[in-house]
């Protein structure tokens, strides 16, 4: 890779860190509690939207209670905890942040998930180095993709929109970059099908060598 004054802003769950086996064993652990069938990851991925209650709306016909929505929300969470330590980076994730950040690029990572449990993570993969920022989520789960950008992007400190690039696998990540005038590409090695993140309307790849690949292309 060249010389290149870009950024990269990176997902984390389903995107760099490959943790979607984890996902879906909380996920029906979850489903179970309120009497749904377990889930294949094909027809996961078929269903799969944020925000969440809207996911488990098509699985049950209507909006889960708040009830339900806090229950789940607490199994999914409680499992996750226990199955994700299993869980390893994505195929070539090390080796491309490395090269991304030594060619002169630099990245952050922006997730929804925790921030308390997304630092220790990170760091525990050794490749905190490799980011100018590492953002989880601070409030309650769910919320608003977007918003949490605009935060992170701002909190960068002199990183242009336009020379940014999401990379996710979520059509909430192509949202996101939008929201602050960013490009975005998305990943189909997490929670969506490849033909729900088609109509995001962004490029759609299959490994992050790919999407490392677009990102140098759409800030060239």
């Amino acid at each position: 890779m060249g010389k290149h004054p870009a950024h990269i802003v990176w997902d984390w769950n389903g995107t760099l860190f490959h943790d979607i086996d984890a996902v879906m064993s909380a996920t029906n652990a979850a489903f179970a509690e309120i009497g749904l069938e377990p889930l294949t990851l094909a027809r996961y991925r078929e269903l799969y939207c944020v925000p969440i209650p809207r996911f488990y709306e098509r699985l049950m016909g209507r909006l889960p209670t708040q009830a339900e929505w806090d229950h789940m929300d607490v199994v999914f969470h409680r499992h996750y905890r226990d199955h994700h330590i299993r869980c390893a980076l994505a195929d070539g994730a090390e080796s491309l942040l490395e090269r991304w950040q030594t060619t002169g690029g630099t990245q952050s990572i922006m997730s929804m998930y925790g921030h308390d449990d997304l630092i220790p993570l990170v760091r525990g993969f050794g490749i905190e180095r490799r980011f100018v920022r590492v953002d989880g989520r601070t409030g309650p789960s769910g919320g608003s993709k977007a918003e949490h950008m605009a935060r992170h992007i701002a909190g960068l400190g002199g990183v242009a929109a336009g020379r940014t690039v999401v990379i996710g696998d979520a059509v909430d990540d192509a949202v996101a970059a939008a929201h602050v005038g960013a490009h975005a590409v998305l990943y189909t090695g997490g929670s969506h099908s490849r033909a729900s993140l088609v109509e995001a309307g962004v490029p759609v790849v299959d490994s992050l060598t790919e999407a490392v690949a677009e990102a140098e292309r759409l800030v060239g």
